[in-house]
């Protein structure tokens, strides 16, 4: 057994071709991840977004306590 093979598979989004990746195969200038499985990986970018728009009403909630 090789040493590669005890580690867990990783997936990446590449933003620039907007392909997953199995492992890292990209520079990491183009890569969103790592994920666990394909499926999130192919919605990084919706994960993303979800995330950035959560930040932004924590955002605005914590300016309007203030």
């Amino acid at each position: 057994m090789s040493p590669e093979s005890d580690q867990p598979v990783e997936y990446y989004f590449n933003t620039r071709t907007k392909m997953v990746e199995k492992g890292r195969q990209s520079s990491w200038e183009h890569l969103m991840g790592p994920y666990p499985t394909f499926e999130e990986a192919a919605g990084a970018l919706e994960i993303a977004k979800a995330r950035n728009e959560q930040w932004e009403d924590d955002d605005d909630r914590w300016r309007n306590e203030s």
